[in-house]
């Protein structure tokens, strides 16, 4: 007679037999996502990501609601690979895409997470001596049964949705010439767009945004975000040579505007930051810091808005949304209004925080010009924003004109924004952000440029004065740009997620992850994660049921926020989270 615990034991063998069965058929019934799909995704799915190309970060999924968010409860957790963690989960047809660190990529069963495969890209074993951070990778892209990624080897590459195998790969650059990739590619027209990272030893040439065909690896074009001799812009670096034009990095991930057929993204600062040891802190340095408005079928640079000239690593790279909105900035909160705006009109405008200095900038998407801007957390390298150009007029007080100098400076390094993501609800006209009270002691380390010393800044971070709080989430109407409500937490506040129930959901750095409610910012759930939420929020469904997943781990970012919250003492644990109604 079988004993019962071998009965169970093989009870419970043939169910997972039986699951892992029906989650590979699942698989192999995989409809390929096509454009008109990415640009209006089955509510079920997250399919880039954002969500959606105007990178809202909204979901209209509602079953999980004000009433019934209590009741969600952890169904299914794994662990992830080691490393920077900064993963985006990609869901579609119920099997969810994960981007590990380290250029590992898995296919989980959405519902139960059951792993149906597993692809493990070859690390070079030099490439912690190229490039600073190798392990990151943030999202990935579908389109046809392709999942597209960039690796830390400087290939932009693709692989069978339903097996995993490699289906196309090309050469970018050569990992050793400073290109790391941090963001994985958005599609947009069948075409994979993603970003350089750009290291001082790559030179100009690696600044690039780069497009692919999404089905074949094809290079289409790529667009350099240092200009040329004899190109526009050009002269903006004075009398730098081209080849010692550094670092004008494009790290995180385009928004696409399919009308337009345009690519939103954003730059970083040079190397090095202080302008005194280029040509001089008088010239512009294009086009780091800047929103470029790109044609996707060419890569032309339709226009650009320089937001500021970037003394202390305060890089520009963050979520361009999409948003078309009537355009009424009250005056009574929003510093800097366009002249020229007429207030009431309807717009399609690029708003969001850009930057790391955690001003909101309003644009119109079409034309380029600027709208309006205000502060939300201190800072004090911008004295005042030029209402015509949109360009931010620097603070005398902070800039550097020789080695040795030390400033403080607000926001930190570390960012008043940073890569969390904010987001958008058409429920509320609101957009939603993740911010730190931050500064920094800034000090200027060298008198000329080096490949050794990437920003020649050294930092330490503080708490910006008269604050005892690291983190806040502020909502602010993307049509009035006032600030509708506030929340100051000790802990440093991570990307959010929007959903169709008028919930938010969030995470911090001491391993709490909420909803809260859209209109109030009342905290309505919560449960601690133990460690860092590090990834980016999503949520989908599976045979009509809502799930919501998150994931923790290390990042430096994270780990820069809680070293000024020690009491805290959360872990950096790399782990995904999946939840559900019970």
């Amino acid at each position: 007679m079988t004993p019962p615990t071998r009965k169970f034991a093989a009870l419970a063998a043939l169910l997972a037999v039986l699951a892992c069965a029906d989650a590979a058929a699942q698989i192999d019934k995989l409809v390929p996502v096509t454009d008109a799909m990415l640009e209006n995704p089955d509510p079920a799915d997250w399919l880039m990501w954002r969500r959606t190309l105007d990178l809202w970060g909204y979901s209209p999924l509602e079953q999980i609601n004000r009433n019934n968010v209590k009741q969600l409860r952890l169904v299914w957790t794994r662990p992830l690979a080691q490393g920077v963690q900064e993963g985006t989960p990609l869901v579609h047809s119920g099997v969810m895409y994960f981007p590990n660190p380290n250029d590992i990529t898995q296919a989980i069963d959405a519902k139960t997470g059951d792993l149906l495969w597993e692809y493990k890209r070859p690390v070079q074993a030099d490439n912690n001596d190229y490039i600073p951070f190798p392990s990151i990778n943030r999202n990935l892209a579908i389109y046809g049964t392709l999942i597209l990624d960039n690796g830390a080897d400087n290939f932009a590459y693709a692989l069978d949705a339903r097996t995993g195998k490699l289906a196309w790969e090309t050469k970018i650059l050569d990992y050793k010439h400073g290109a790391q990739h941090s963001s994985g590619p958005i599609v947009a027209n069948g075409k994979a767009i993603s970003g350089r990272s750009c290291e001082p030893e790559g030179g100009p040439e690696a600044c690039v945004l780069t497009a692919f065909d999404a089905l074949t690896g094809k290079e289409l074009w790529r667009t350099h975000t240092i200009p040329k001799p004899g190109e526009p812009g050009d002269e903006t670096w004075g009398n730098i040579p081209y080849e010692q034009r550094r670092h004008v990095g494009l790290w995180m991930v385009p928004s696409f505007d399919p009308e337009l057929n345009r690519i939103y993204v954003g730059t970083s600062v040079t190397s090095p930051a202080p302008k005194f040891m280029l040509a001089g802190n008088d010239k512009q340095y294009l086009y780091h810091n800047s929103t470029l408005a790109i044609d996707a079928d060419t890569g032309k640079i339709v226009w650009y808005l320089q937001h500021v000239v970037d003394n202390w690593d305060l890089d520009h790279p963050f979520e361009r949304m999409l948003v078309d909105t009537v355009t009424s900035p009250d005056p009574k909160e929003v510093a800097w209004i366009n002249p020229r705006l007429r207030q009431g009109e309807r717009r399609k405008v690029v708003t969001g925080i850009p930057g790391k200095t955690g001003l909101v900038y309003t644009i119109d998407r079409e034309t380029g010009q600027f709208l309006w801007a205000r502060q939300t957390v201190q800072q004090n390298v911008i004295t005042k924003v030029n209402v015509e150009s949109g360009r931010g007029e620097l603070n005398p007080d902070t800039l550097f004109t020789a080695p040795g100098q030390t400033h403080l400076v607000c926001p930190s390094l570390s960012g008043g924004k940073n890569y969390h993501a904010g987001a958008y609800s058409p429920l509320t006209g609101l957009m939603y952000f993740p911010l730190q009270n931050i500064c920094m002691q800034a000090t200027s380390t060298s008198a000329k440029p080096s490949e050794t010393e990437l920003y020649a800044v050294s930092t330490k971070d503080q708490l910006a004065p008269g604050e005892t709080n690291v983190g806040t989430i502020q909502a602010i109407s993307v049509s009035t740009g006032r600030v509708e409500w506030k929340r100051e937490q000790r802990a440093g506040a991570t990307s959010l997620l929007a959903t169709g129930s008028g919930l938010l959901f969030g995470g911090d750095t001491s391993g709490r992850f909420r909803a809260f409610d859209q209109r109030t910012g009342d905290v309505l759930w919560e449960v601690n994660l133990g460690s860092h939420v590090s990834g980016y929020a999503v949520t989908y469904a599976v045979d009509g049921k809502q799930y919501v997943a998150v994931s923790t781990g290390a990042t430096p970012n994270t780990i820069s926020l809680a070293l000024l919250t020690p009491e805290l003492r959360a872990g950096s644990a790399n782990n995904l989270y999946v939840f559900a109604l019970p």
